[in-house]
Parts: structure tokens; C-alpha cells; sequence
């Protein structure tokens, strides 16, 4: 094939995924088509008879046969957007997803305040992954210090890369840990993305996270609530006075998680909804 049209790009990647079956083919399409080519929304209204090159091309169809094979759209393009801020991505991170950012949103004002009380404040990331939380935290709050925390070195490099490309990595630090085995000290915030979906669960998760994503950071063991029942045992022995604890959850655990913080001491302050008007993150204080 030699050379094609911006706008008969759209056209050809629009139809082969629509008889593929993927849930958003146009939508997948247009993402596709703008990264492969280097182009944009108005490039394609305003210059579809642009002749895109051959090498373009081929990585564009490459890109649809993944894409049509059930690989995710944001895993073929290596990086996702998630708080205005580019994530790149690698086999061993989750993507970031709009809902943790009801996460974000949730602890920034407790935050705030510390710094204004004591004129820093310390967060660590458990699960940090691509370092999306920590980052994006770092990216709104200048007093700000975070350390991320994961289980795999893959994730590590990556949260790097990423905090580099925000321009927060003078405040952002990573260390390996299982969880919180090898956390020492306190902090003034302990947040978490943890895995919370059960184990029997994960077989009948949709092909594109069931394929793609680390099924580690998926299973959080029989009912879903392994990893909060850690975090609500031994947090408060990582938190200054009055320090917090911010999680997401999955869809029907609030109660669970309520109950299981609340059994270690624990005072649920606020709940925040996602964009779906799920309870997705919640704030706990001792």
C-alpha cells in the first residue's frame, strides 16, 4: 500500500473495528488514527486529502489488529491521560482509569491543610503503579513529598519515567515493597488504588482487563478485601497524629471496608462518588 489519505485512514480503521466488535470503534479509531499518524481532530476536518506516509500506515494497522485482537486501546499507544498529565504504561501497570481521580479529588483539600498547619506533608502510594496518584497529587500540592510503593520493579521504572515527565521528581521517591512489608517511618497521608476485585470474579472481567492488566494488582483475594483489612491492621502505625488513609473501592464495598477500618479504630470522614455516582473513595482518620 502507498501512501493514503488522512481522511481515508479514518474511514478504512472506523470500519475494520466495527466489524470487530469492540465496544467504542469509532471512538478507538479516531485515537488510533491521531497517534499512528501525528495528527489531530482538526487535521482530519480540515486536511483529510493530507497523503499520510508508509510507515505511518503500517503502524497504524498494526495498531488495529491488536486493537481488533481485544488489546487495549491506551496499552497500544503506550500512555494514558489521568489528571491532565500523560502516564506512560508498561505490562506491569495498571492504567490509570478517570475513576481513581475521584481519589485524587478526595484527599487534595486534607492535604492542603497540612501543609498550611505544618508547611510540608508526606504521602506514600501503596500499589503506586504507573505513580499515577502520587504524581498527580504532586502535581497540585507544591509542599508535597510522596514516596511510591510496589511490588514490581517494571512499575517502579515506569512511576519514574512518569514523575520525570511531570516534572515532580525531585519530590517523588519509589521503593519496592509487598504491601507494606518494607514501610518504615509515617506519613501524614497513606493512599491507595488496592487490588479489590475477588479472586472468582476476575475470570468473567471484560477480555481487555482480563488479558491485559496485571491480574495482581486485580485480585484482592476470596471477597476482595484482603488488602484493606492489611492497610486498616497496620496503617495507623505509618501515620503522624491525625494523619489519613484514602482508598478506592470497588462497587457494594463501602459497608465491608467501613466495618474492617472501623474494627482497627478507624473513622470514615467523607465518601466520594465517581462519575457514575458509584462510592469509589473514602477518607478515614484514627
Amino acid at each position: 500500500m502507498h501512501g493514503e489519505t488522512l481522511g481515508a485512514l479514518h474511514i478504512r480503521a472506523r470500519k475494520v473495528l466495527r466489524g470487530s466488535g469492540v465496544a467504542t470503534p469509532d471512538l478507538d479509531a479516531r485515537f488510533l488514527v491521531e497517534w499512528a499518524t501525528g495528527t489531530n481532530r482538526l487535521d482530519a476536518l480540515s486536511m483529510p486529502e493530507r497523503i499520510i506516509p508508509d510507515a505511518a500506515i503500517r503502524t497504524l494497522d498494526d495498531a488495529i489488529e491488536r486493537r481488533s485482537a481485544g488489546e487495549p486501546v491506551h496499552r497500544i499507544m503506550g500512555e494514558r491521560s489521568f489528571y491532565g498529565l500523560g502516564f506512560r504504561l508498561s505490562p506491569e501497570t495498571l492504567e490509570p482509569r478517570p475513576d481513581t481521580e475521584t481519589l485524587v479529588d478526595l484527599v487534595l483539600p486534607f492535604l492542603k491543610q497540612r501543609i498550611t498547619e505544618n508547611g510540608v506533608a508526606d504521602t506514600i502510594d501503596l500499589g503506586t503503579g504507573t505513580g499515577a496518584i502520587a504524581i498527580a497529587l504532586l502535581s497540585q500540592v507544591q509542599g508535597l513529598r510522596a514516596v511510591g510503593t510496589d511490588i514490581a520493579l517494571g512499575a517502579l521504572a515506569m512511576a519514574r519515567v512518569n514523575a520525570r515527565m511531570a516534572g515532580v521528581s525531585r519530590r517523588f521517591a519509589t521503593l519496592r515493597s509487598d504491601w507494606l512489608a518494607e514501610i518504615t517511618g509515617k506519613y501524614d497521608l497513606i493512599v491507595s488504588n488496592p487490588p479489590y476485585i475477588p479472586r472468582h470474579v476476575i475470570a468473567t472481567l471484560d477480555r481487555e482487563v482480563r488479558e491485559h492488566d496485571p491480574l495482581r494488582a486485580l485480585d484482592g483475594g476470596e471477597d476482595g478485601l484482603d488488602f484493606y483489612r492489611a492497610l486498616a491492621c497496620k496503617g495507623g502505625f505509618h501515620l503522624y497524629k491525625g494523619g489519613a488513609i484514602g482508598v478506592e473501592i470497588g462497587a457494594g464495598q463501602l459497608a465491608d471496608v467501613k466495618r474492617i477500618f472501623g474494627e482497627q479504630g478507624f473513622h470514615l470522614m467523607q465518601v466520594a462518588q465517581d462519575l457514575g455516582g458509584r462510592d469509589r473513595a473514602l477518607l478515614f482518620r484514627l
